[in-house]
């Protein structure tokens, strides 16, 4: 695949090398992206050799003179510590820059106090598989942040999964509780599946294969099909038959109130951790 328009010529930074740098920075790899335009900083010189050698980027140690040539940087760092990294680069942002952050907690509000109030900024909900190329990223953009700039980060995102924007910055907590926190919940159904198996006499490994392949097949034809998840279900679901029984089973002990309950419960909870981190 070619390198998108909207990123051509785009210089990329990295601050932080952590997993999902790496992620990101692997996904715009994959898709095309020259690799000399895209640079990481980090003090581990040890994750900056690994990251070099894998994907051909450039790397450094020096976060200033990394912002400095970039034409968008992106946040990769603990929200615990991105106030100190932020105000440090701050001066060494270029004119026009975007800054993007993936830190979760941390407002758009606290972002302009610490980089600038006229710097263009994106807030990034993504998620663990973005590791493999499966991720489901929440944006939301400042008013600052143009079309083009918005397509960009579009494209960046897109290159580990799906990205979607938001009406306002208070969804993103939704987005934490929904595709977030949702990985998850997901390896739980998979876990409980294949242990269920194996109490029905399946192998171990075969159980948990089965159940994760399941798994997939069946978000892959929600993706791919114009048809509710809803009726999705009723399709598989024979009059008497053995899908029916099941759904009713967990219909009876509340299954979809258990799955509302908690997201609701991770969503108050991401509004608490945003609350806490205003006064770092």
């Amino acid at each position: 695949m070619t390198q998108t328009s909207a990123l051509s010529g785009q210089k990329i930074c990295f601050i932080g090398a952590g997993n999902m740098a790496s992620a990101i920075i692997g996904g715009l790899v994959a898709q095309g992206v020259n690799p000399k335009s895209i640079i990481a900083a980090e003090p581990s010189q040890e994750r900056l050799d690994a990251l070099h050698a894998e994907y051909g980027i450039e790397v450094s140690t020096n976060n200033d003179a990394s912002v400095a040539q970039a034409d968008v940087v992106v946040l990769c760092v603990k929200p615990q510590i991105l106030q100190v990294v932020s105000e440090a680069l701050a001066t060494s942002l270029k004119p026009n820059a975007l800054v993007i952050s993936i830190a979760a907690g941390i407002e758009l509000g606290s972002l302009e106090n610490w980089l600038g109030q006229e710097v263009a900024i994106v807030r990034c909900m993504p998620n663990t598989p973005a590791q493999v190329l499966r991720g489901a990223s929440g944006l939301y953009a400042n008013a600052k942040v143009s079309t083009a700039q918005k397509q960009l980060t579009s494209e960046l995102f897109s290159a580990i999964g799906l990205a979607e924007w938001v009406d306002s910055e208070g969804l993103l907590h939704g987005v934490t509780a929904l595709s977030g926190s949702g990985p998850a919940y997901i390896f739980l159904v998979i876990d409980s599946m294949a242990k269920a198996a194996q109490d029905l006499g399946i192998e171990a490994d075969t159980a948990k294969r089965l159940a994760a392949q399941t798994v997939l097949g069946a978000a892959e034809m929600v993706l791919q099909s114009e048809l509710a998840p809803e009726q999705l279900k009723r399709n598989v679901m024979s009059p008497g038959g053995t899908t029916e029984r099941a759904i009713q089973s967990f219909e009876e002990q509340g299954l979809p109130e258990m799955f509302a309950k908690a997201m609701r419960a991770a969503n108050d909870r991401s509004v608490e951790l945003a609350e806490l981190l205003k006064g770092n």
